[in-house]
């Protein structure tokens, strides 16, 4: 099958590899023009997946257009903020063409409060689109690792297309109808996982962990349900599969501000030397390197 990943982030250049693995026609674009060449002529992601030799039979673009021509499946992978814009794009390039949309993006878009599918059906009306999620770290998926997520869609026979196309020996797609739930599940989860890290900050241990990932799941029930969602659905992969993923893989993070609040409210430091302790920490870049 030929298909387009617009988006080559870690997430968008891990799928295009794991589709090409299965012997699909990958091509995929970028904005960024270093990483289209440097998947052309290295088959490395040098800025989003350093290291990580891809399949030599993936091409990339910095237009949309030649990128999608002719695809038969559309992976939307670019950053939430951004769907709405690249999505209008990819439309006016599709020259008529009616490709299954699969979005890969988690996120709630910031203006309209609006999940990804539904960004996508007001930018690609007319199109059937699945959103893929669950709990899935890039480089372990990019490392064969086993990984499971599921493929939701309200047009069934969408849904079964992306798990029959992404399936592979260790990626195990699963089927669901509930597109909205397993969108939410996706978003609201990085909200419990911040908390996560913040309670791991404060070294309140893994009973307090344990209690709150399982009451977060519940209020992520209780929103997906008044919204209309299945209550299973945040009970599967991309509801408590994803919260877990994250809030543990938030274990072992720096968190020197939290970590500082813990002292102040429970060890009796006095809050000047807190600050004090916080300025005077090993100079550092801003970001992440």
């Amino acid at each position: 099958m030929d298909v387009a990943v617009v988006g080559a982030g870690s997430w968008g250049t891990t799928l295009s590899n794991l589709l090409a693995s299965g012997g699909h026609r990958v091509r995929i674009w970028a904005r960024e023009a270093d990483v289209v060449e440097s998947i052309n002529r290295e088959h490395v992601n040098e800025i989003f997946l350093p290291g990580s030799k891809l399949i030599d039979t993936i091409i990339a673009y910095d237009d949309v257009a030649e990128a999608v021509k002719g695809a038969e499946m559309v992976v939307s992978a670019t950053p939430s903020h951004a769907v709405r814009e690249i999505s209008a794009t990819v439309f006016a390039s599709l020259n008529g063409a009616l490709p299954v949309i699969v979005s890969v993006t988690k996120g709630i878009e910031t203006d309209t409060h609006k999940l990804m599918t539904e960004v996508i059906a007001e930018t690609m009306p007319g199109l059937r689109t699945v959103a893929l999620s669950g709990p899935s770290f890039a480089q372990e998926v990019f490392e064969r690792r086993p990984t499971a997520v599921v493929a939701a869609g309200l047009d069934v026979s969408a849904a079964e297309l992306a798990q029959s196309v992404f399936s592979t020996g260790y990626f195990r797609v699963y089927t669901s109808r509930d597109p909205y739930g397993v969108q939410l599940g996706g978003a609201l989860k990085n909200v419990i996982a911040i908390a996560a890290g913040m309670l791991d900050g404060l070294g309140l241990g893994h009973n307090a962990r344990a209690a709150l990932i399982t009451r977060g799941v519940a209020e992520m029930t209780r929103l997906g349900v008044a919204q209309g969602c299945n209550p299973m659905t945040l009970s599967g992969l991309a509801g408590m599969g994803d919260t877990i993923l994250t809030a543990l893989g938030a274990l072992r993070v720096e968190l020197p501000i939290a970590q500082e609040v813990g002292n102040v409210l429970f060890e009796g430091k006095e809050l000047r030397q807190a600050v004090t302790d916080l300025m005077e920490r090993e100079l550092k870049p801003e970001h992440w390197e």
